[in-house]
């Protein structure tokens, strides 16, 4: 799950940085979920889609066909 967070991130053009802003949180947050020292529960990772222009559902769907 971490390295397609990142990869919906990168496809998005943002930066960890751009991410947290998005999100309103601190800059490391990003970082953190992405080398999994902080999990996503089911709202954040709503947001996170959102943050990078991904409809949650389609990513979900995504998730589940690993």
């Amino acid at each position: 799950m971490r390295v397609l967070l990142k990869q919906w991130r990168t496809d998005a053009g943002l930066t960890q940085r751009n991410m947290g802003t998005r999100l309103r949180k601190p800059h490391t947050y990003a970082y953190k979920v992405e080398v999994g020292d902080r999990r996503l529960d089911a709202l954040e990772f709503i947001q996170w889609c959102k943050a990078c222009n991904a409809d949650p559902l389609k990513k979900f769907k995504e998730l589940l066909s690993i």
